[in-house]
């Protein structure tokens, strides 16, 4: 683990998000929180494939992967290239924002610090209206 000191002679330790909020476990409950929410959405719902399971798969993998945990995404498909992936499914601003709700409620139901959440919702509000392409 990497240990830089800083000014003051002290040692801080570097953690990745995925470290500090428990690893890989913590994605795969992330996920499977927001994934209830989309199966009760029904105007998300029609976007996804009937097969929910490697949707949830490749999402716990790319969160891991993003917030410093295995590159097991990468590995397994390639670069992430988010935008390109979701351009097949009409995304306007009532998909971005209905996804992001279900998102932030999965993320408030995990137990996780105040300033770990506000990153990662921050990330997912960003990412979400990135995906818009209608």
């Amino acid at each position: 683990m990497n240990t830089p000191q800083d000014n003051s002679g002290s040692q801080n330790e570097v953690t990745t998000m995925y470290e500090r909020v428990g690893g890989y476990q913590f994605f795969v409950e992330l996920v499977e929180r927001f994934y209830q929410f989309v199966e009760a959405d029904f105007s998300l719902r029609p976007l996804y494939p009937e097969d929910l399971e490697p949707g949830k798969a490749h999402l716990a993998a790319f969160l891991v992967q993003y917030w410093g945990g295995p590159r097991r995404y990468s590995l397994e498909r390639g670069h992430p290239r988010l935008r390109l992936r979701h351009m097949p499914f009409p995304i306007g601003q009532k998909e971005r924002d209905a996804w992001v709700t279900h998102m932030v409620s999965a993320l408030n139901s995990m137990e996780i610090s105040v300033d770990e959440a506000i990153l990662m919702e921050d990330y997912f509000k960003s990412t979400a209206t990135h995906m818009i392409n209608r």
